[in-house]
């Protein structure tokens, strides 16, 4: 069956970094957009970052662009997602995302990973 399996979440320090990953079975990975969501108490789910099927073209949320960086491996079947420079308002639950469509919905989620950023 499809998984995506996220790790790498935790509590950091303001300024700080995270390397978060996700990692893909029971479908052509290569042949998904990947991206990832989060979550904040109250708020809706909002866009981080999303990556090609081929990793050549990257979005990223307004709030995060200049910090974070998405990455695949295509021979790994794993997405990851640098933070750097982490805010207090970066905490959230992260979930993994794959599309067929780069400007799409998602087919499949993980089950998310908390990500606290606080001193």
């Amino acid at each position: 069956q499809v998984q995506l399996v996220e790790s790498g979440g935790g509590l950091v320090q303001p300024g700080g970094s995270l390397r978060l990953s996700c990692v893909a079975s029971g479908f052509t990975f290569r042949d998904y957009a990947m991206n990832w969501y989060r979550q904040a108490p109250g708020k809706e789910r909002e866009l981080v970052a999303l990556i090609s099927s081929t990793g050549v073209i990257t979005t990223y949320g307004d709030s995060v662009k200049g910090r974070f960086t998405i990455a695949r491996d295509n021979a790994e079947n794993t997405v990851n997602l640098q933070m750097n420079s982490l805010k207090a308002e970066d905490t959230a639950v992260y979930y993994c995302g794959a599309r067929i469509n780069y400007r799409g919905t998602n087919r499949y989620w993980g089950q998310g990973t908390q990500v606290t950023v606080s001193s």
